[in-house]
């Protein structure tokens, strides 16, 4: 039984000193094309980053809008800084892909066979690690589109809390009992972010229903302005808080609501500072609380 003739492998073509050379030039091609792309687009990072910061140098109610709607100018420079290395990552894996392949031919490989390896291999690979891309192609787009921040409060659905750090698989958060949650990007469907663009300080007090609801808006108002101009809040308000008038009347309780607009995550301290110094002005004039029910104690 004839032994049948097994392929020889193509011979490696290398001319001395032309394929030398010819290697050269593209090793040193790719470097030089690698820093120029790195070093451009490290231009257009600094050349945003500075241009956000002379803009943060107008007045204060401007400098509070482009705090409060996420293009002030540190959290500008850090979405460019991580979107520049974003970038210069992907330029030098492109450059190095193409130099390879580049090479391969120059020494005679023929470059069918291994880009039909590599497809298989990559179909291989993306079926093992699919999880993987989708978490870094979620952290690319919530980046890009600057969902959320570090130090903005988020509502995840599997965890709410402050956002500590993102990167382009993970985020990390640290909730309000100081537990740490590592949540992988592919799989956060939707966020509430409660810190984007401002929040809104919402303080309601309840009085007895037969109070005088005039009377007892003019007390809170005297109230809320009082605190929107102390220098404490005033830095951190964007409107003054107002009160918008009765909110509900439900048994015997009537519901006043006071609504202001801050900078993100500094709505808390007014709210406290509201409720306060309202429930110390209407118990000095008289104004009487809701009934309590029986059964339930009384609070101070």
């Amino acid at each position: 039984m004839p032994i049948p003739h097994l392929p020889v492998p193509q011979a490696l073509t290398v001319v001395w000193p032309d394929t030398l050379i010819t290697i050269a030039i593209v090793v040193v091609a790719a470097v030089v094309l690698r820093l120029l792309l790195a070093r451009a687009i490290t231009q257009v990072v600094t050349t945003a980053v500075r241009r956000s910061e002379r803009h943060s140098q107008a007045g204060r109610a401007t400098k509070l809008l482009k705090h409060a709607t996420g293009l002030g100018s540190e959290r500008y420079r850090q979405r460019a800084e991580t979107l520049g290395s974003l970038l210069r990552s992907v330029t030098t894996g492109a450059i190095a892909v193409i130099a390879v392949l580049t090479i391969m031919s120059a020494i005679g490989l023929p470059l069918g066979p291994v880009l039909a390896s590599a497809g298989i291999g990559g179909i291989a690979l993306g079926f093992g690690a699919q999880a993987l891309v989708k978490d870094v192609f979620a952290g690319i787009f919530m980046i890009i589109e600057d969902q959320y921040g570090v130090g903005d409060l988020v509502d995840t659905g599997e965890a709410v809390g402050t956002v500590e750090e993102v990167t382009l698989r993970i985020t990390r958060l640290r909730d309000a009992s100081g537990v740490v949650w590592y949540v992988r990007n592919g799989e956060i469907v939707r966020v509430g972010n409660q810190s984007q663009g401002w929040s809104t300080a919402v303080v309601d007090i309840p009085v007895a229903a037969t109070e005088d609801p005039a009377k007892v808006i003019g007390l809170l108002q005297s109230v809320v302005s009082a605190v929107a101009a102390e220098e404490e809040f005033a830095e951190n308000i964007i409107e003054d808080p107002t009160v918008v008038g009765v909110e509900s009347i439900v048994g015997n309780t009537m519901t006043i609501r006071i609504i202001g607009k801050t900078q993100t995550n500094t709505h808390w301290g007014l709210q406290r500072e509201i409720l306060e110094r309202a429930t110390t002005v209407l118990r000095a004039n008289g104004v009487q609380g809701p009934p309590v029910m029986p059964g339930i104690p009384a609070t101070a």
